[in-house]
């Protein structure tokens, strides 16, 4: 065998060695808007805490998504991974009830 760059199969015939790379297309997580909803008893200092503690929003980013609540009927809140956004809704869910106030909060797809 001169240079030993060949490979033989049981044939005698030089084979050819073929890598071949599989690529992976990882698909993105689908995405879940949080929403608030708007209703005639909870008070609007309330949402405003709401979203800054539970959105991390600064007091007029929170002020503004409130506003829009209150003027639309609905507002976004942000944008999360199922996981987070489920979580999220629960959290704000539970602390309005903890403080007897009949806002919603729900998710959508994005």
């Amino acid at each position: 065998m001169a240079g030993g760059a060949d490979f033989e199969d049981g044939d005698g015939d030089a084979g050819t060695v073929v890598v071949t790379r599989t690529r992976t297309h990882t698909k993105r997580p689908n995405l879940y808007r949080v929403l608030l909803l708007n209703d005639d008893y909870t008070p609007m200092e309330f949402v405003i805490h709401v979203v800054e503690n539970f959105f991390q929003k600064n007091r007029e980013e929170a002020t503004r998504i409130m506003l829009h609540v209150h003027h639309h009927g609905v507002g976004e809140c942000g944008i999360f991974s199922y996981e987070v956004a489920e979580t999220k809704v629960t959290q704000v869910m539970d602390f309005a009830r903890k403080h007897q106030h009949p806002l919603q909060c729900v998710m959508e797809k994005k």
